[in-house]
């Protein structure tokens, strides 16, 4: 957690204190999972995990777009798809629709819920990285701030294909707990 996360966090308790104290009632904080840490592919087990099947049927339904995948063969690469924990959601960036459509759901994903969690579905989804149209929001890297991204199969932008700069599909990776279906938005999605 950051410093100014946790800043937060004490200023939010402290004024609950304070409210519970003068006889206001309040909404508690709900716990949910931190951000989740970077846990890269370290073996193959491309078999789609039950979590990230549950999440990628999920976003198609309520949020559109195609379902386009998850799993790859085993290569030398390092590939959370080679585990089983990562979606490709399809869509178009040279679209407007598209566009708006993955706005919509990273404003969603990336919400403050009611108890003042913020990042609250990415949080309980196991959400550790997207990668969308040149860009990607990492929880483990200043709680997923947008920042510039480049392929490392890419030496320019210019002569990367449009499925290595994610402008084909937006990738979506789970941690383990998330990929298992085991944290707090899987319950009682998973049988």
């Amino acid at each position: 957690m950051s410093r100014r996360h946790a800043l937060a966090r004490s200023l939010v308790s402290a004024f609950a204190a304070a409210l519970v104290l003068l006889g206001i009632p309040t909404v508690h904080a709900a716990e949910i999972e931190g951000y989740a840490p970077y846990q890269g592919a370290t073996k193959c087990s491309p078999k789609a995990k039950v979590g990230t099947k549950v999440l990628g049927r999920w976003i198609v339904r309520t949020q559109g777009g195609a379902f386009g995948g998850i799993s790859r063969r085993c290569s030398s690469s390092v590939s959370e798809h080679e585990e089983g924990r990562a979606f490709d959601w399809t869509l178009d960036a040279t679209r407007a629709k598209d566009r708006e459509t993955a706005a919509d759901f990273l404003a969603l994903v990336r919400a403050t819920d009611r108890a003042g969690n913020t990042d609250a579905k990415a949080r309980r989804m196991g959400i550790m990285y997207i990668i969308w149209n040149d860009q990607v929001y990492k929880s483990y890297d200043r709680e997923f701030a947008k920042q510039d991204y480049l392929s490392s199969s890419c030496r320019r932008k210019r002569s990367c294909s449009k499925t290595l700069r994610h402008r084909d599909h937006m990738h979506i990776s789970l941690s383990r707990a998330g990929g298992r279906g085991r944290t707090s938005w899987y319950d009682r999605r998973i049988d």
